[in-house]
């Protein structure tokens, strides 16, 4: 193993180690990362044909750097350092499971709908879903990156106010958006049960500056992944746009829907395992 020397004769781990140490890697960072290239592997075999399709535009008579996708292995390597920052398997584990569950939801609503189509005509294909918890666990690691570094400014952290004025303002111009934007069915029920959720989570914020940074967070991240996606014609949105701002800030909307589920979520599983001390305690008070 290459080692290097510092000028205290003190050998220094290599560039790797010192990358983990840096982005907190730990086991479970390895766990998922493995997780997250088996996922990979298991749609290229099992959707070899789109695989195949998709390698088939390049033109052996061009150079390679030219065709290959750039900001596709951006977004993969984005990715996959961020859900290795700090991972926690017993925390990332309801990340995963809402991540997933809420992507199916609002990919059916989306392609259902009309709102998007993917070049597959299904509605929605499965090997889009497990693109959600993965985009997840991204954001919820761009979530403490970005309180590192408000915490950094006392005056803005403690200054209650400002986030009050800058949740409201945010997620009134976004519902203004989401109205404008999904009009068009708004005679489907399930838009109507999507303007009925986002409006009830609107109205009952838990807290205001987590719920901002968690909407920045999954706004910038959803830029990128939009872009790859309408560019690439692998969704397309009615509007013809690549990417429409309604799809860029909805995927920091869904991220906020996704952290008050996983609060709700963990509130039933604390009353759920409490009812159960509860319940066993008794019996085996009546045993005894």
């Amino acid at each position: 193993m290459q080692t290097h020397t510092t000028k205290t004769g003190l050998s220094k781990p290599p560039l790797w180690k010192q990358l983990a140490m840096a982005l907190n890697w730990t086991r479970s960072s390895y766990i998922l990362m493995s997780l997250f290239v088996a996922i990979v592997l298991l749609i290229i075999v099992v959707w070899w044909p789109l695989a195949e399709e998709y390698l088939s535009y390049f033109d052996p008579n061009l150079p390679w750097w030219s065709q290959f996708d750039w900001l596709l292995l951006g977004d993969f390597l984005a990715m996959s350092l961020l859900i290795m920052a700090g991972a926690d398997l017993k925390v990332d584990a309801l990340i995963v499971f809402v991540g997933l569950v809420g992507g199916l939801v609002i990919e059916s609503w989306g392609t259902q709908s009309g709102l998007w189509r993917y070049y597959t005509a299904e509605r929605p294909p499965l090997w889009i879903i497990p693109a959600w918890p993965i985009a997840s666990l991204s954001i919820d690691r761009l979530v403490r990156l970005l309180g590192h570094i408000v915490t950094a400014w006392q005056s803005l952290i403690n200054n209650q106010r400002l986030w009050i004025v800058m949740y409201w303002l945010t997620f009134a111009v976004f519902y203004g958006l989401m109205l404008f934007f999904v009009w068009p069915t708004v005679d489907k029920s399930f838009t109507l049960m999507s303007l009925t959720l986002c409006a009830l989570l609107i109205a009952s914020p838990t807290d205001h500056r987590l719920a901002v940074l968690t909407f920045a967070a999954g706004s910038g991240l959803g830029y990128f992944l939009e872009l790859w996606g309408t560019t690439r014609a692998c969704w397309t949105y009615y509007t013809q746009q690549t990417p429409p701002l309604f799809a860029v800030l909805a995927h920091g909307f869904a991220a906020v829907a996704f952290w008050r589920a996983g609060l709700v979520l963990k509130q039933l599983q604390s009353k759920v395992l409490h009812r159960w001390s509860f319940i066993l305690h008794n019996q085996r008070e009546i045993y005894e």
